[in-house]
């Protein structure tokens, strides 16, 4: 049953992610050309420039604002990689767990290597 839901969450995921791929691609375009608009805007003297550079990281930023529904495409690539993650993990049985601590069970322990 686990690894059913984990199926049907990671075809969920995978759709969600295939259907925002588009605003993913212009919101990563748009961050570059905001980022270069900006180191140059920060690197230019002259004021013609610095104008010039500032309507692009403008332009550049609303671009980014525009594409906010890509947010979801990152959601949706992490719970894919959450899925991957948890799909061979199996499931810690109380037997298997030792407590370091309890004299009882090092006891067991160290009998059960001595008698073999």
């Amino acid at each position: 049953m686990k690894k059913f839901c984990l199926f049907l969450v990671g075809i969920i995921a995978f759709f969600v992610l295939l259907a925002n791929i588009g605003p993913l691609l212009g919101l990563a375009v748009s961050l570059v050309v905001t980022y270069y608009a900006v180191k140059e805007f920060m690197r230019t003297d002259s004021t013609g420039t610095k104008i010039l550079w500032g309507i692009i990281a403008f332009i550049a930023i609303s671009f980014s604002i525009a594409n906010v529904p890509a947010i979801l495409a990152v959601v949706a690539a992490y719970i894919l990689y959450v899925v991957y993650k948890n799909w061979n993990k199996t499931k810690e049985h109380k037997e298997d767990i030792i407590d370091a601590d309890d004299p009882f069970t090092n006891f067991e322990r160290q009998w059960n290597s001595l008698n073999k």
